[in-house]
Protein backbone atom coordinates (compact mmCIF):
# COMPACT_ATOMS: atom_id res chain seq x y z
CA UNK A 1 0.00 0.00 0.00
CA UNK A 2 1.66 3.85 -1.32
CA UNK A 3 0.27 6.58 0.36
CA UNK A 4 0.50 10.28 -0.61
CA UNK A 5 1.24 13.26 1.23
CA UNK A 6 0.52 16.43 -0.23
CA UNK A 7 2.15 19.32 1.83
CA UNK A 8 5.62 19.24 4.17
CA UNK A 9 4.49 21.40 6.82
CA UNK A 10 4.25 19.79 10.05
CA UNK A 11 0.85 17.76 9.47
CA UNK A 12 2.52 16.28 6.59
CA UNK A 13 5.47 15.17 7.85
CA UNK A 14 4.27 14.03 11.26
CA UNK A 15 1.55 12.02 9.80
CA UNK A 16 4.25 10.58 7.34
CA UNK A 17 6.26 9.30 10.26
CA UNK A 18 3.31 7.61 11.58
CA UNK A 19 2.74 6.02 8.38
CA UNK A 20 5.93 5.48 7.60
CA UNK A 21 5.88 2.08 10.49
CA UNK A 22 3.48 0.43 8.15
CA UNK A 23 3.66 1.53 5.02
CA UNK A 24 5.35 3.17 1.38
CA UNK A 25 4.90 7.02 2.02
CA UNK A 26 5.68 9.80 -1.01
CA UNK A 27 5.31 13.65 0.18
CA UNK A 28 5.15 15.81 -2.13
CA UNK A 29 6.27 19.44 -1.22
CA UNK A 30 5.75 22.65 -3.67
CA UNK A 31 8.64 24.93 -1.87
CA UNK A 32 12.45 23.80 -2.30
CA UNK A 33 12.00 23.05 1.09
CA UNK A 34 9.41 21.57 4.01
CA UNK A 35 8.49 23.74 6.93
CA UNK A 36 8.81 26.97 5.50
CA UNK A 37 5.93 27.98 7.36
CA UNK A 38 7.62 27.71 10.44
CA UNK A 39 11.41 28.34 9.52
CA UNK A 40 10.00 32.10 8.85
CA UNK A 41 8.85 32.48 12.39
CA UNK A 42 11.76 33.22 15.31
CA UNK A 43 10.15 32.11 18.26
CA UNK A 44 7.02 29.76 19.30
CA UNK A 45 4.52 30.96 21.82
CA UNK A 46 3.67 30.12 24.70
CA UNK A 47 7.02 29.20 25.81
CA UNK A 48 9.55 31.59 22.94
CA UNK A 49 11.07 27.90 22.06
CA UNK A 50 13.08 28.56 18.79
CA UNK A 51 11.19 27.64 15.53
CA UNK A 52 14.26 26.73 13.51
CA UNK A 53 14.63 23.76 16.26
CA UNK A 54 11.34 22.93 15.95
CA UNK A 55 11.74 22.92 12.25
CA UNK A 56 14.83 20.38 12.54
CA UNK A 57 13.34 18.36 15.01
CA UNK A 58 10.12 17.36 12.54
CA UNK A 59 12.44 17.45 9.55
CA UNK A 60 14.58 14.79 10.90
CA UNK A 61 11.28 12.53 11.38
CA UNK A 62 11.91 12.29 7.42
CA UNK A 63 15.10 9.93 7.51
CA UNK A 64 12.75 7.17 6.84
CA UNK A 65 13.51 4.47 4.52
CA UNK A 66 9.71 4.12 3.57
CA UNK A 67 9.47 7.97 3.14
CA UNK A 68 10.23 9.94 -0.01
CA UNK A 69 9.97 13.24 -0.15
CA UNK A 70 9.95 15.58 -3.52
CA UNK A 71 10.35 18.78 -3.39
CA UNK A 72 9.55 21.68 -5.65
CA UNK A 73 6.95 19.22 -7.20
CA UNK A 74 3.73 20.71 -6.81
CA UNK A 75 0.44 18.72 -7.13
CA UNK A 76 -1.83 20.55 -9.52
CA UNK A 77 -4.58 17.57 -9.83
CA UNK A 78 -5.59 14.88 -8.59
CA UNK A 79 -8.62 12.53 -9.70
CA UNK A 80 -10.44 9.54 -8.42
CA UNK A 81 -10.40 6.17 -10.46
CA UNK A 82 -12.16 3.20 -8.34
CA UNK A 83 -10.57 3.40 -4.76
CA UNK A 84 -7.39 4.63 -5.88
CA UNK A 85 -6.61 8.11 -6.79
CA UNK A 86 -4.08 9.69 -9.40
CA UNK A 87 -2.26 13.03 -8.96
CA UNK A 88 -1.08 14.81 -11.74
CA UNK A 89 2.30 17.08 -10.94
CA UNK A 90 3.06 20.58 -12.60
CA UNK A 91 5.62 18.63 -14.68
CA UNK A 92 2.81 16.30 -16.01
CA UNK A 93 3.90 13.37 -14.28
CA UNK A 94 1.40 11.09 -12.93
CA UNK A 95 1.11 8.90 -9.97
CA UNK A 96 -1.62 6.38 -8.47
CA UNK A 97 -1.89 6.05 -4.95
CA UNK A 98 -3.97 4.03 -2.40
CA UNK A 99 -4.86 6.78 -0.35
CA UNK A 100 -4.04 10.70 0.13
CA UNK A 101 -3.72 12.78 2.56
CA UNK A 102 -4.37 16.82 1.93
CA UNK A 103 -1.98 18.46 4.65
CA UNK A 104 -1.48 21.75 2.10
CA UNK A 105 -1.89 24.42 4.94
CA UNK A 106 -2.79 28.02 4.65
CA UNK A 107 -1.13 31.70 3.30
CA UNK A 108 -1.46 34.62 5.11
CA UNK A 109 -3.79 37.16 3.78
CA UNK A 110 -2.66 39.40 1.35
CA UNK A 111 -2.37 43.09 3.29
CA UNK A 112 -2.55 44.98 -0.21
CA UNK A 113 -6.24 44.43 -0.52
CA UNK A 114 -6.31 46.54 2.70
CA UNK A 115 -5.61 49.90 0.66
CA UNK A 116 -6.86 52.41 3.65
CA UNK A 117 -3.88 50.81 5.91
CA UNK A 118 -1.01 51.75 3.33
CA UNK A 119 0.69 48.12 2.89
CA UNK A 120 2.83 48.72 -0.70
CA UNK A 121 2.04 52.53 -0.28
CA UNK A 122 3.97 53.85 2.67
CA UNK A 123 7.37 51.88 3.61
CA UNK A 124 6.35 52.11 7.29
CA UNK A 125 3.51 49.87 7.10
CA UNK A 126 4.40 46.23 7.18
CA UNK A 127 3.11 42.50 7.88
CA UNK A 128 3.42 40.38 11.11
CA UNK A 129 5.49 38.24 8.76
CA UNK A 130 7.77 41.07 8.05
CA UNK A 131 8.18 41.79 11.93
CA UNK A 132 9.09 37.89 12.45
CA UNK A 133 11.76 38.26 9.93
CA UNK A 134 13.44 41.72 11.98
CA UNK A 135 12.86 39.71 14.93
CA UNK A 136 14.65 36.64 14.15
CA UNK A 137 17.45 38.70 12.58
CA UNK A 138 17.92 41.08 15.38
CA UNK A 139 17.29 44.08 12.76
CA UNK A 140 14.47 45.86 14.54
CA UNK A 141 14.52 49.28 12.42
CA UNK A 142 12.00 51.66 10.62
CA UNK A 143 12.56 52.63 7.02
CA UNK A 144 14.89 55.25 7.89
CA UNK A 145 17.38 52.43 9.24
CA UNK A 146 16.89 53.72 12.83
CA UNK A 147 15.97 51.80 16.02
CA UNK A 148 12.02 52.36 16.24
CA UNK A 149 10.47 54.33 18.63
CA UNK A 150 7.46 53.57 18.24
CA UNK A 151 5.45 50.53 17.18
CA UNK A 152 1.70 50.32 16.62
CA UNK A 153 0.36 46.61 15.77
CA UNK A 154 -3.21 46.22 14.64
CA UNK A 155 -5.44 42.99 15.14
CA UNK A 156 -7.42 41.19 12.87
CA UNK A 157 -6.27 42.62 8.85
CA UNK A 158 -8.08 39.81 6.70
CA UNK A 159 -9.83 38.38 9.69
CA UNK A 160 -13.09 38.85 10.98
CA UNK A 161 -14.00 41.47 8.53
CA UNK A 162 -16.76 41.53 5.65
CA UNK A 163 -15.10 43.65 3.52
CA UNK A 164 -12.44 41.19 3.07
CA UNK A 165 -14.92 38.45 2.58
CA UNK A 166 -13.15 36.66 5.34
CA UNK A 167 -15.72 36.33 8.21
CA UNK A 168 -13.65 33.57 10.55
CA UNK A 169 -10.98 34.44 13.42
CA UNK A 170 -7.58 33.32 12.52
CA UNK A 171 -6.98 31.98 16.50
CA UNK A 172 -3.30 32.85 16.09
CA UNK A 173 -3.02 36.53 15.79
CA UNK A 174 -3.94 37.60 19.03
CA UNK A 175 -1.10 36.00 20.89
CA UNK A 176 1.30 36.61 18.15
CA UNK A 177 1.08 39.83 18.16
CA UNK A 178 1.42 39.78 22.13
CA UNK A 179 4.47 37.32 21.35
CA UNK A 180 5.85 39.62 18.73
CA UNK A 181 5.68 42.99 21.18
CA UNK A 182 7.72 41.39 23.85
CA UNK A 183 10.01 40.04 21.56
CA UNK A 184 10.30 43.67 20.69
CA UNK A 185 10.90 44.79 24.01
CA UNK A 186 13.54 42.11 25.17
CA UNK A 187 15.21 43.43 22.22
CA UNK A 188 14.50 47.02 22.62
CA UNK A 189 13.39 48.11 25.90
CA UNK A 190 13.55 51.99 24.60
CA UNK A 191 10.68 51.22 22.20
CA UNK A 192 7.14 52.03 22.66
CA UNK A 193 4.50 49.57 21.71
CA UNK A 194 0.62 49.29 21.66
CA UNK A 195 -1.69 46.85 20.44
CA UNK A 196 -5.34 47.75 18.61
CA UNK A 197 -7.65 45.09 19.28
CA UNK A 198 -11.53 44.34 18.62
CA UNK A 199 -11.56 42.11 21.41
CA UNK A 200 -8.19 39.60 22.49
CA UNK A 201 -8.90 35.87 22.11
CA UNK A 202 -6.27 34.38 24.16
CA UNK A 203 -7.47 31.09 23.91
CA UNK A 204 -4.35 28.79 24.84
CA UNK A 205 -2.96 27.46 28.22
CA UNK A 206 -0.16 29.99 29.01
CA UNK A 207 -1.65 32.38 26.50
CA UNK A 208 -3.74 34.97 29.27
CA UNK A 209 -0.12 34.29 31.40
CA UNK A 210 1.76 36.34 28.20
CA UNK A 211 -0.77 38.96 28.04
CA UNK A 212 -0.69 40.21 31.68
CA UNK A 213 3.48 39.76 31.37
CA UNK A 214 3.43 42.06 28.37
CA UNK A 215 1.28 44.28 30.45
CA UNK A 216 2.95 44.33 34.04
CA UNK A 217 5.92 43.48 32.87
CA UNK A 218 7.31 44.73 29.25
CA UNK A 219 5.06 47.90 29.88
CA UNK A 220 2.93 46.89 26.18
CA UNK A 221 -0.10 49.39 25.50
CA UNK A 222 -3.38 47.63 24.28
CA UNK A 223 -6.10 50.08 22.93
CA UNK A 224 -9.29 48.21 22.40
CA UNK A 225 -10.25 50.13 18.92
CA UNK A 226 -9.79 49.74 15.42
CA UNK A 227 -7.56 52.14 12.98
CA UNK A 228 -9.61 53.28 10.02
CA UNK A 229 -6.65 54.91 7.64
CA UNK A 230 -2.99 54.97 7.49
CA UNK A 231 -1.01 57.66 6.00
CA UNK A 232 2.77 59.11 5.66
CA UNK A 233 3.99 61.93 7.69
CA UNK A 234 6.46 64.63 6.24
CA UNK A 235 9.43 62.80 8.55
CA UNK A 236 8.49 59.52 6.62
CA UNK A 237 6.58 58.33 9.86
CA UNK A 238 2.90 56.66 10.04
CA UNK A 239 0.22 58.74 10.64
CA UNK A 240 -3.19 56.43 12.26
CA UNK A 241 -6.74 57.48 12.47
CA UNK A 242 -8.52 55.31 14.95
CA UNK A 243 -11.37 55.34 17.37
CA UNK A 244 -10.89 54.37 21.07
CA UNK A 245 -13.74 52.12 21.06
CA UNK A 246 -13.41 51.73 24.91
CA UNK A 247 -13.41 55.56 25.81
CA UNK A 248 -15.50 56.22 22.37
CA UNK A 249 -12.85 59.17 21.26
CA UNK A 250 -11.32 59.23 18.11
CA UNK A 251 -7.52 59.35 18.11
CA UNK A 252 -5.10 60.38 15.83
CA UNK A 253 -1.13 58.67 16.19
CA UNK A 254 1.94 58.83 14.71
CA UNK A 255 4.12 55.74 14.83
CA UNK A 256 7.17 54.51 12.87
CA UNK A 257 6.21 50.91 11.92
CA UNK A 258 2.09 50.37 11.77
CA UNK A 259 2.38 46.13 12.10
CA UNK A 260 -0.54 44.42 9.91
CA UNK A 261 -1.26 41.22 11.42
CA UNK A 262 -2.26 39.07 8.44
CA UNK A 263 -4.39 35.98 9.25
CA UNK A 264 -4.52 32.70 7.89
CA UNK A 265 -6.17 31.63 4.60
CA UNK A 266 -6.72 28.80 2.21
CA UNK A 267 -3.07 27.92 0.21
CA UNK A 268 -3.49 27.91 -3.24
CA UNK A 269 -2.80 24.43 -2.87
CA UNK A 270 -5.20 23.67 -1.01
CA UNK A 271 -8.33 25.74 -2.92
CA UNK A 272 -7.70 24.07 -6.16
CA UNK A 273 -7.02 20.62 -4.90
CA UNK A 274 -10.09 20.47 -2.57
CA UNK A 275 -12.04 21.80 -5.84
CA UNK A 276 -10.68 19.58 -8.08
CA UNK A 277 -11.74 16.93 -5.54
CA UNK A 278 -15.23 17.93 -4.58
CA UNK A 279 -14.49 18.79 -1.13
CA UNK A 280 -14.09 22.58 -0.87
CA UNK A 281 -15.60 24.46 1.57
CA UNK A 282 -16.30 27.59 3.56
CA UNK A 283 -13.51 30.64 2.70
CA UNK A 284 -11.60 28.01 -0.27
CA UNK A 285 -10.67 25.30 2.50
CA UNK A 286 -10.90 21.38 2.46
CA UNK A 287 -14.59 21.11 3.88
CA UNK A 288 -14.36 17.67 5.82
CA UNK A 289 -17.30 15.41 7.00
CA UNK A 290 -18.00 16.63 10.92
CA UNK A 291 -15.86 18.65 12.63
CA UNK A 292 -16.46 16.44 15.74
CA UNK A 293 -16.35 12.75 14.91
CA UNK A 294 -14.64 12.47 11.02
CA UNK A 295 -12.49 15.54 11.40
CA UNK A 296 -9.84 13.70 9.33
CA UNK A 297 -12.54 12.05 6.50
CA UNK A 298 -13.96 13.45 3.71
CA UNK A 299 -16.70 12.66 1.37
CA UNK A 300 -14.36 10.96 -1.42
CA UNK A 301 -13.57 7.80 -0.31
CA UNK A 302 -9.54 7.26 0.76
CA UNK A 303 -9.36 10.84 1.01
CA UNK A 304 -8.17 12.47 4.28
CA UNK A 305 -7.47 15.99 5.66
CA UNK A 306 -4.98 16.82 7.99
CA UNK A 307 -3.70 20.77 9.55
CA UNK A 308 -4.94 23.78 8.17
CA UNK A 309 -6.26 23.66 5.02
CA UNK A 310 -9.38 22.63 7.06
CA UNK A 311 -9.23 25.94 9.12
CA UNK A 312 -6.20 28.39 11.03
CA UNK A 313 -4.82 25.93 13.35
CA UNK A 314 -1.60 26.19 15.32
CA UNK A 315 0.98 24.45 15.62
CA UNK A 316 0.47 21.84 18.27
CA UNK A 317 -2.67 21.10 16.75
CA UNK A 318 -1.33 20.83 13.62
CA UNK A 319 0.14 18.42 14.94
CA UNK A 320 -2.23 16.70 17.40
CA UNK A 321 -4.40 16.34 14.16
CA UNK A 322 -2.11 14.81 11.83
CA UNK A 323 -1.39 12.15 14.03
CA UNK A 324 -5.21 11.60 14.28
CA UNK A 325 -5.22 11.57 10.28
CA UNK A 326 -2.98 9.54 10.09
CA UNK A 327 -4.62 6.34 12.91
CA UNK A 328 -7.60 7.46 10.30
CA UNK A 329 -5.71 6.05 7.59
CA UNK A 330 -4.32 3.29 9.26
Amino acid sequence: MTIAIIGAGPAGIEAASVLAKQYQVILFEREERPLCNIRDKAFLFPDFSSADELADKLESKLSHENITLKTATPVVSMQRTGEQWTLTTADGTTATFDAVLLATGYKVFDAHQKEELGYGIYKGVITSLEMEKMIKENNIRNNMNEIPKQIVFLQCVGSRDEKSGNHYCSKVCCVTAVKQAIEIKKQHPETDVYIFYMDLRMWGQGFEEMYREAQEKYGVSFVRGRISEAASTFDNRVQIKAEDTLMGNPMTMNSDLLVLMVGMCASEGTATLSKCAGIDGLYRFAQSLSPHTEDNLTAQPNLFLAGSCKRPMCIEDTIQDARAAALEIM
